[in-house]
Order: C-alpha cells, then sequence, then structure tokens
C-alpha cells in the first residue's frame, strides 16, 4: 500500500456476471439473479435478443451504470445467452462498491 495508507489507483480487471433481459421497454441496470456463475447483475435492455444487439446494448449500458469508458467492458463468454461474464477494467475497490448497490437496487 501506498504511504499514507492511500488505495493504489492502477486499473484492475473485475469479472461482472450479468442476466441479459432483452426486449424490455427501458434500459435498466440493477438487481440481483442466482445465475450460473453466480450472483449476477440484471440488465434490461432494448434491443432482442439477436445478432449480438442484446449483448452489445448491455455491454454500453454495464459500462454507463459503472462510470466506465465503454472500452473498459469486454465480453468473456456467454455471447448465445442471457447469462454473460464481462470484464471490466478500472479501479477494483469503486468497481466492487458500485457493483454492490446496483445489485442491491441502490441507486448512485
Amino acid at each position: 500500500m501506498p504511504a499514507g495508507g492511500a488505495a493504489s489507483a492502477s486499473p484492475d480487471v473485475v469479472t461482472v456476471a450479468v442476466r441479459v433481459k432483452p426486449g424490455s421497454a427501458r434500459v435498466r441496470v440493477g438487481g440481483c439473479f442466482a445465475g450460473p456463475y453466480g450472483s449476477a447483475l440484471v440488465i434490461a435492455v432494448n434491443p432482442p435478443a439477436a445478432d449480438g444487439r442484446a449483448t452489445e446494448a448491455a455491454r454500453l449500458a454495464l459500462a454507463r451504470a459503472l462510470e466506465v469508458r465503454p472500452g473498459a467492458v469486454t465480453l468473456r463468454t456467454g455471447a448465445a445467452s442471457r447469462d454473460k461474464l464481462f470484464l471490466v477494467t478500472g479501479v477494483a475497490g469503486e468497481l466492487d462498491a458500485r457493483l454492490r448497490r446496483l445489485r442491491d437496487g441502490i441507486p448512485g
């Protein structure tokens, strides 16, 4: 740990389990789903599950919700499934706190 007890701001990669709900009336990120990868963040998106459009919309919604640039979020597995794993590059402590709030349905 750096001097003064401050946490390092070096980027880390965090794996995020996601359950995608395609074809929703509005985009929403929040809530928890007990999926095959454990506790998953629920992301509802407008596009249908066709041609990867729902996956891309979920990737962008996740980036916005975690306050990271879209390029920091990449799909690891689950391209043809509602249950996905995304890799997110950022400061692990900050990402973990944001993920907990989103899973618990706490805004901001």
